[in-house]
């Protein structure tokens, strides 16, 4: 079983940074691919980023891309999002996911779910 603790979240004002983190507990994350999905109120969750076992690979959803950035830390067991030029349409609740089937964008590709952190952009 993989833990993944979110955190991070908050709100800010649309053109600002915002960086969350997921802590993750009970297995080696080296071993699965880690993925970051959203979910807007009334809305499905989807997909966001995703990275592969050492960080060589990364996937991003073309509404983020250029302004997200995913990246690990295996040494700590940690995964990161860091989001740039935010803009209120990226308000939602942000899950951190684990793989391990080297899965980027769909959920059913994914073991382990975090609880989420919230997101708020202000215009």
């Amino acid at each position: 079983q993989v833990q993944l603790v979110e955190s991070g979240g908050g709100l800010v004002q649309a053109g600002g940074s915002l960086s969350v983190s997921c802590a993750a507990s009970g297995r080696d994350i080296s071993g699965y691919y880690m993925g970051w999905f959203r979910q807007a109120p009334g809305k499905e969750r989807v997909f966001v980023a995703a990275i592969s076992w050492i960080g060589s690979r990364t996937y991003y959803a073309d509404s983020v891309k250029g302004r997200f950035t995913i990246s690990r830390d295996n040494a700590k067991n940690m995964v990161y999002l860091q989001m740039s030029s935010l803009k209120p349409e990226d308000t939602a609740a942000y899950f951190c996911a684990a793989s391990a089937r080297s899965g980027v964008g769909a959920e059913r590709d994914y073991d382990y779910w975090g609880q989420g952190t919230q997101v708020t952009v202000s215009s």
